[in-house]
């Protein structure tokens, strides 16, 4: 491979070669991968036929292609392939040396927005973290006596006055379970990282849901097996996904719908932390239910803690989702429009030295 293949392929952005006649000549890995083909089934196909940008930029493609000039345009969604469009900015360029041939290269903001996301709900997550402590220990321990109370007073009681000792009881019981699961929040223990194959503990989710909440549920599988094994810690993780295909299973129609869980190998995508440093993240789990969607104005805010987008959720289980996530080096995001959406968790790989099964 020369110098100039070998940077042609490390460009961690989706790049296109378009000859004079607007098709596509060549393409790097990350292109293959935004737009979900192999560079043979690119290559001499029209490059808008491939790519669709929410807005006309024909027009101006053509007078940079006649001028020889650069063309910057920022804030547009462009996509391909199955997946929905992200925001982007997209920069086309002459090919010095090859008249008519221009670079197009897309920079999907979605990798900043995601990196942006996960330390703002993990600021979020600390926050409510001492607010557990709080509520852990002055909520708990009065709630025990009043349903102990509750409970002997239901003793002397006829049946219609031990209705009402029955539902203080009852909701006394449900604020215990809303704490129990704000204490999660609480839990400073760091993960007990190992070397784990992603695909045994989907296995073991997702028999547990198709016998319990997802059994109204069809559950598809649709596995990358070459997959290496990632670095997670398995415990949690069993939670992580416990928490997505539930919240699938719930957004779907009470008489049942699909919920399809995918994996593959995304090999361009990297994380880079706010001290600079950086990780790749290259194993991709999505949990895809084809329910209604987010709403709208819930979608940027959905991993932040007490925001549910279900009527007496607790808007704990993503919130919780994400900082497990965050606390492994992951990644998650989320897409969602009317009939389906995708949760999308990005992982890495298990240290070489790890890697044994």
């Amino acid at each position: 491979m020369t110098k100039t293949s070998a940077i042609w392929a490390s460009l961690p952005m989706p790049a296109l070669l378009i000859g004079p006649a607007d098709t596509i000549l060549d393409c790097n890995p990350a292109a293959e991968n935004f737009l979900n083909l192999s560079a043979k089934a690119l290559q001499d196909t029209p490059v808008w036929d491939r790519i669709a940008v929410n807005v006309s930029i024909e027009d101006a493609y053509a007078r940079a292609r006649r001028d020889e000039t650069p063309l910057y345009i920022n804030d547009v969604e462009a996509g391909g392939g199955e997946r929905p469009p992200m925001v982007s900015n997209i920069q086309i360029a002459p090919l010095q040396g090859a008249p008519g041939h221009m670079i197009l290269i897309i920079s999907p903001r979605e990798l900043a927005s995601r990196a942006n996301s996960g330390q703002t709900t993990k600021a979020a997550a600390k926050s409510a973290i001492g607010m557990s402590e709080m509520l852990a220990h002055e909520i708990k321990n009065p709630l025990a006596g009043i349903t102990g109370a509750a409970q002997l007073l239901s003793m002397n009681l006829t049946n219609g006055d031990r209705e009402l000792t029955d539902l203080i009881v009852d909701e006394s019981r449900r604020i215990v379970k809303l704490l129990e699961q704000v204490e999660q929040f609480g839990n400073l223990r760091p993960p007990q990282r190992k070397a784990v194959n992603i695909h045994d503990l989907l296995d073991r989710t997702r028999k547990s849901a198709a016998v319990g909440f997802g059994a109204h549920m069809k559950l598809v599988e649709d596995y990358d097996p070459s997959l290496p094994l990632t670095y997670v810690d398995p415990d949690q993780f069993v939670q992580v996904f416990l928490n997505l295909l539930k919240n699938a299973s719930q957004a779907a129609d009470p008489n049942g719908g699909m919920i399809r869980i995918r994996t593959y190998y995304e090999h361009s995508l990297r994380m880079r932390r706010a001290d600079g440093t950086g990780s790749k993240l290259p194993l991709q789990v999505e949990i895809i239910d084809d329910g209604p969607g987010l709403p709208p104005d819930l979608a940027s805010s959905i991993f932040d803690p007490f925001v549910s987008g279900r009527e007496n959720g607790t808007g704990l289980g993503l919130a919780l989702v994400s900082k497990i996530i965050n606390e492994n080096d992951g990644w998650i995001a989320v897409d969602s429009v009317p009939g389906k959406t995708v949760f999308r968790l990005s992982l890495p790989v298990a240290p070489k030295e790890l890697r044994t099964e």
